[in-house]
């Protein structure tokens, strides 16, 4: 089967390509950005979005949070399970 995105440009708005593990860290962006994150067990989440803006959420278990992400900060992340969908 071939991949019908190969020969497209990667869009925020299209579905993400991969999912990886991440792991929360203060001084460090993704290896690459998130068009989404996906959260096994909720808790509060510290996020600076791709616009740089930190940002403080609650989300529940098996939250899905379809906001671009640059880094998800260790400090005052209680999450986990966190994971970024991303286009890269």
């Amino acid at each position: 089967m071939t991949n019908p995105f190969e020969a497209r440009s990667a869009a925020l708005s299209d579905p993400a390509r991969d999912i990886v593990p991440v792991t929360p860290d203060d001084a460090t962006d993704l290896a690459r950005w998130a068009v989404a994150l996906y959260v096994e067990t909720g808790g509060t989440l510290v996020i600076d979005t791709i616009l740089g803006t930190s940002r403080t959420l609650a989300v529940t278990d098996f939250t899905v949070l379809p906001v671009g992400v640059r880094r998800v900060r260790a400090s005052g992340t209680t999450a986990a399970g966190i994971h970024a969908l991303t286009n890269g």
